[in-house]
């Protein structure tokens, strides 16, 4: 991981724990992170105040943008829309948006093709690509971290057609990932999802 000791610390940050949640979600692995390290991801200093459906629009509306992007046509996409994680520097009023989807069932070098196509789309799209290269699992999945130049948001994107990832379902991962937004007062995170 030598490119990492070139990225911005808040980045490199940014970037091992979005790679430690989705290790953990998607396989069970453990990694060094903790919950601390993963939550202080992506931390500004003063959050932006923003209702919790207007930074869920945004999530999901940056997500299509991506899958427009990749270009794939056929295939499945894994449904559902973006979600509210609560910060831990302030549960009750900070909060941030995750949004995880995959492309699947789609030929393995269609998915490289369209993987190709989000890293060269997303600088003409407002987005600056801070990481790019293999992953230290196993199976070195190809893998990229961009940042939003207009918005608070990043995406993480994965590629799985090598090793047992690839063998067992060939897909591209994706994970659009918000800074810390403060409700607007009166907003019961608790109630949000």
């Amino acid at each position: 991981m030598n490119w990492l000791r070139h990225l911005l610390p808040r980045r490199r940050l940014a970037l091992c724990a979005a790679a430690s949640v989705v290790a953990l979600v998607m396989t069970g692995c453990s990694k060094d992170m903790t919950k601390k390290d993963v939550n202080d991801a992506g931390r500004t200093a003063e959050p932006t105040t923003l209702a919790v459906d207007q930074a869920r629009t945004k999530a999901n509306h940056l997500s299509s943008q991506i899958l427009d992007m990749i270009g794939i046509k056929e295939g499945k996409v894994t449904e559902g829309g973006a979600g509210v994680s609560l910060c831990d520097d302030d549960p009750d009023h900070l909060y941030r948006m995750r949004h995880p989807w995959s492309i699947y069932e789609v030929a393995s070098d269609k998915l490289e093709a369209g993987f190709q196509r989000l890293r060269d789309s997303l600088p003409k799209n407002g987005w600056k690509v801070v990481a790019y290269g293999r992953d230290t699992s196993a199976n070195k999945n190809l893998e990229l971290t961009a940042d939003s130049e207009k918005e608070p948001f990043s995406v993480n994107a994965s590629l799985h057609i090598t090793g047992s990832s690839g063998t067992q379902q060939p897909m591209i991962q994706v994970r659009v990932v918000s800074n810390c937004f403060r409700a607007p007062k009166g907003t019961d995170l608790g109630k949000e999802y």
